[in-house]
């Protein structure tokens, strides 16, 4: 009897902590003064069911509500945090060339950093989405699946992360003894128009939510593949980017999106890094 009464009252208390603390991840924000207040009370119930594994580590992220700097104004989110190591433990990704190669508990980077999703929903869109880490056709990946909506001038969802250790809005990283960016992925897709992705570079130069420099890419359908995108082919959309030229010493952040169509997404990312076409 005490036993079952125990346990009732650890669920009753995992419910109703879990339930805040998906409140705090996955609010609306509309500027980027906007800031999460926690009590020392939900920071404690934040640390017991990430603890026990029921929130964070590989816990999927359903950011139907979510928004984020790259595209949709306001501050991103990075909540669900697992990370335990000292930032001195991660390689930057500018020293190792390598953004992520899924060896980190999600949602955190192999570099140090942090994955967040996010929609068009904070501009009146009507897309949605989740982002999972998962064994998808032999690999671990992480996994943007949702519904690209153009319904109220919307239409993405997109996957991203800080390129800075730091994580601070303004830091950047330097890649400029780099020649571009390589994915190892992989999608569902209804034929080659609805393969086709963004990847959308953040620089010192990209202040507005839907600045960015962007690149097309064509995902293989059938089974893994990798794409190489080179400095070169990226442009710049939106102010500050149309102004200045692509400034690959000063990237702040990169998203991989599904933009600019009604459909349905499944794509998935095993691997994402910088390459150098030397010798």
């Amino acid at each position: 009897m005490i036993l079952f009464q125990c346990q009732k009252f650890c669920s009753s208390f995992l419910q109703s902590k879990q339930k805040n603390f998906q409140k705090i991840i996955f609010r609306s924000v509309s500027d980027d003064k906007t800031s999460i207040e926690t009590t020392k009370a939900d920071n404690k119930a934040m640390a017991f069911l990430k603890k026990i594994g029921k929130v964070g580590g590989a816990a999927n992220k359903d950011f139907a509500l979510s928004v984020g700097i790259d595209e949709g104004g306001g501050k991103s989110s990075e909540s669900g945090s697992s990370i335990r190591k000292s930032k001195s433990a991660y390689a930057s990704c500018v020293k190792s060339g390598i953004i992520d190669d899924m060896t980190e508990t999600f949602p955190t980077t192999s570099s140090g950093t942090q994955w967040s999703g996010f929609t068009d929903r904070v501009m009146g869109g009507r897309s949605d989405g989740n982002l999972a880490r998962e064994k998808y056709k032999g690999r671990e990946a992480n996994v943007l699946r949702g519904h690209v909506s153009l319904e109220n001038n919307g239409g993405f969802i997109q996957m991203a992360t800080n390129l800075a250790q730091h994580q601070a809005e303004l830091d950047t990283v330097d890649a400029s003894s780099y020649d571009g960016l390589e994915l190892d992925v992989v999608c569902k897709a209804q034929d080659e128009d609805h393969a086709q992705f963004n990847v959308h570079l953040k620089t010192k130069d990209c202040p507005r939510p839907f600045s960015s420099y962007r690149a097309t890419f064509q995902a293989p359908t059938e089974d893994w593949g990798l794409v190489r995108i080179p400095w070169s082919s990226f442009r710049g959309h939106g102010p500050g980017a149309t102004e200045h030229s692509f400034d690959v010493s000063a990237l702040r952040r990169a998203g991989i999106v599904a933009i600019g169509k009604d459909m349905r997404v499944t794509l998935a990312l095993s691997g994402f890094r910088f390459y150098t076409d030397k010798a």
